[in-house]
């Protein structure tokens, strides 16, 4: 594996809330100059619409516009495209995350049905035991959704609703949204700057 795959990941936007989520964590790998495999479902785009208000007509042109000045390299697989690279386990890269993760999609993991690339590539990461890493959106759950999160749990995948922490004292919305990006972060052992951790102000005050 050459060191570009060495330093790719998948990233899955689904039609759950949270867009916002998805933009800074792509835009964060990109600065860290790892390598984007982007897959956006139907629904992630119209929510990405509706909630970023960006006009999406012109999907390659956006994203372009979006992504193409950060140091790291992105890549638009389209949500049909069952032949692209990451569906296949051949092509190997580091991980995936799919943030946020609807429960839809969630079932469609849990129970192996790979009807679009962007189920195909997480199932991949199963097969391959690498790491996959979903951000739930959703409120109240219910036990069918319990379950299928217990499932892939047990099969190792990494499970970070997205719940903000107030322990940071954060003063803006960005804040929170990079507090949970950089927990996604963490659990795939990726190093950030993006909040200050539990103990690092009293470390601080110490020095000082």
């Amino acid at each position: 594996m050459d060191n570009q795959r060495k330093r790719a990941y998948v990233v899955g936007i689904t039609g759950a809330s949270g867009s916002v989520y998805a933009i800074k964590l792509i835009e964060t790998l990109l600065q860290l100059e790892y390598h984007v495999h982007l897959v956006i479902t139907n629904a992630g785009w119209r929510v990405i619409r509706e909630e970023l208000n960006w006009n999406t007509t012109d999907r390659d042109k956006l994203l372009e516009e979006k992504f193409g000045s950060f140091p790291g390299k992105f890549t638009y697989h389209p949500i049909g495209n069952i032949g692209a690279s990451i569906a296949s386990g051949s092509y190997q890269v580091e991980g995936m995350i799919v943030m946020p993760c609807s429960m839809g999609t969630l079932s469609g993991i849990a129970h192996g049905s790979s009807d679009n690339l962007l189920t195909r590539a997480a199932d991949v990461m199963l097969k391959e035991a690498r790491p996959l890493v979903l951000v739930p959106r959703e409120t109240p759950l219910h036990a069918i959704h319990l379950e299928n999160m217990l499932k892939l749990a047990r099969l190792g995948v990494k499970i970070v609703p997205a719940m903000p922490a107030f322990y940071f004292g954060p003063q803006t919305m960005d804040d929170l949204v990079s507090f949970l990006v950089g927990k996604v972060l963490d659990s795939l052992r990726i190093e950030h700057q993006l909040f200050t951790r539990w103990g690092e102000q009293e470390l601080d005050t110490e020095r000082s």
